[in-house]
């Protein structure tokens, strides 16, 4: 049996060569669980609008490692006392924040399963590999809660300066084209420090987060939330919903073991066990591609329907709004949708339907972004900065969609 070399370097597109810092990183790697997020997108839908956008959340996983490590070295270069041990945990807390997500990212949580968000299912991800590492997890885990007792370790893998998003921020503004995300990683972490046990950016960095905000707001609104994206995910969620109401009816569906079990079963945060979780870890974006080929052909109007639409990328009609759509012509276009297809009110409800979707790009309620200042003070970032427009960005933005089939010729 052929040994497998434990110190790899993979090829990043973003930042160059990337190497693995220890064996136990790369043990983590190689698991199965692990692994399977090379088949889960990172962006859901999105590639439906940015056709290069088939990056997975192994990559992001990889891009947030390696800027952890840069971290590391840089807080211990401005004297920072990190440990060995601290280290590892870190770098094991930032490569398995992602590794709960299911199909498509964001794009079907808390539907497959109920009220169970993706951080959730990769806590307990965590903690049952920490069983096959020997608890070799434990600081990590700590790390990824919370718990542990130095705190801007947390806030380097979870907060609104973490190195998830100074990664997926420019990952993702490569991989769409969309210039307007492209952050400089590099400057920002350079500019960290620690004080209090809080993490801090010193005043020479302002401008590079600066930057950093106006990025998310514009990387938000003109690719997270693009409304052809949203529309393809919404019509994703209902493809699931129709799925299911029509096996609890009687129906038979043709779809993987994987994702059968998860149709046919209503799963809730207390239903989530082992079994569970090895039946969710074998769950990726091919089993609802899979599925999706085979609905194109059955009876039933609403899945055969929906599942052709996304797939052949017929989507719907989709316009956005800044005030609540007028729910006389949501009326309107299921009544000339019923009229023409012959089909109830709740089926044409699939196909016809609004909602809304908001952005803040700087939260006031959660953990601030500490700027820190020469005479060795602290301030909010918005107040530190003398960007006028940098206050508005922590104010939310809500849109209203409406989403109706294309007038056929």
């Amino acid at each position: 049996m052929a040994i497998k070399t434990k110190l790899k370097i993979f090829n990043d597109p973003i930042y160059g060569f990337i190497t693995i810092p220890s064996e136990g990183v790369f043990n983590i790697i190689a698991h199965p669980y692990f692994q399977r997020l090379r088949r889960i997108s990172q962006m859901g839908m999105s590639y439906l609008v940015y056709p290069g956008a088939h990056h997975t959340r192994f990559h992001h996983a990889l891009g947030s490692l390696h800027l952890m490590q840069k971290t590391v070295d840089l807080l211990r270069f401005k004297g920072i006392n990190i440990s060995g041990e601290e280290e590892e945990g870190l770098y094991i807390a930032i490569l398995m924040h992602d590794i709960g997500h299911g199909p498509f990212s964001h794009a079907m949580e808390h539907t497959i399963v109920e009220g169970v968000s993706h951080e959730c299912i990769s806590l307990l991800f965590m903690e049952e590999m920490n069983k096959d590492f020997n608890q070799s997890l434990t600081l990590g885990i700590e790390i990824f809660k919370g718990t542990y007792h130095r705190k801007f370790m947390n806030e380097l893998v979870s907060s609104q300066l973490d190195m998830d998003r100074l990664d997926y921020l420019k990952r993702d503004s490569f991989y769409t084209g969309v210039p307007e995300g492209n952050i400089n990683s590099e400057r920002i972490i350079t500019m960290l420090n620690v004080l209090d046990d809080q993490l801090v950016v010193e005043e020479k960095g302002i401008y590079s987060v600066e930057k950093f905000l106006v990025a998310r707001r514009l990387m938000y609104w003109q690719v997270y939330l693009h409304k052809t994206g949203v529309a393809a995910e919404q019509l994703l969620i209902r493809i699931l919903k129709r799925a299911k109401e029509l096996i609890e009816s009687g129906e038979s569906l043709h779809c993987s073991p994987s994702f059968s079990y998860f149709l046919n079963n209503r799963i809730r945060k207390e239903d989530f066990d082992a079994e569970v979780l090895q039946r969710f870890s074998k769950l990726d974006d091919y089993d609802i591609i899979s599925a999706m080929k085979q609905w194109t052909d059955h009876h039933d109007f609403v899945l055969r329907n929906l599942s052709s639409m996304l797939l052949n990328r017929d989507l719907l009609k989709v316009k956005l709004k800044k005030k609540p759509i007028d729910l006389q012509k949501l009326t309107k276009h299921k009544n000339n949708l019923q009229k023409k297809y012959q089909i109830s009110e709740a089926e044409a409800s699939y196909f016809v339907f609004h909602g809304e979707i908001s952005n803040v790009a700087y939260s006031t309620d959660a953990k601030k972004i500490k700027i820190l200042h020469p005479n060795g003070k602290t301030s909010d970032v918005t107040k530190a900065s003398d960007q006028l427009n940098l206050k508005a960005l922590s104010r939310p933005v809500t849109k209203y969609y409406i989403c109706y089939p294309k007038p056929k010729d």
